[in-house]
């Protein structure tokens, strides 16, 4: 059996589900904007910079990316749970986010690993 049949079904109150939207929606946007200096700032120094910096910085710019795809998979998550009707639907839904995550989370290493060895690689002498 499984154990998520098990628990009670509680009633979440819609003013509760729409209170934690609009902060999940209101933290989302002073993300998007930190998200959008960071990549001002980032441009301005790799066009400012020669290759073995451009190198470093395509790996930072993949792990930006990685962290931004991240962060809106947790976005997404925290406003499914805000709109779970009980305790059941909110229990599968963090049950879903946590396999999803480990799977990329996964991936995603083995990228920017893959990433990383490749600019040492180009980073050796001689190899410029």
């Amino acid at each position: 059996m499984n154990p998520m049949d098990k628990m009670p079904s509680m009633e979440i109150p819609p003013q509760v589900r729409e209170l934690a939207e609009k902060n999940i929606e209101q933290t989302r946007s002073a993300y998007n904007q930190f998200l959008n200096m960071a990549r001002q700032a980032q441009d301005l120094v790799s066009r400012s910079q020669g290759d073995a910096m451009r190198n470093a910085m395509d790996v930072q710019a993949k792990a930006m990316r990685y962290a931004e795809a991240n962060i809106d998979a947790s976005f997404k998550f925290a406003s499914e749970l805000a709109h779970a009707r009980d305790l059941k639907e909110y229990a599968e839904i963090q049950a879903r986010y946590a396999q999803a995550q480990t799977q990329n989370f996964s991936q995603q290493a083995q990228e920017l690993g893959r990433l990383v060895t490749d600019v040492a690689q180009k980073m050796q002498p001689g190899k410029f």
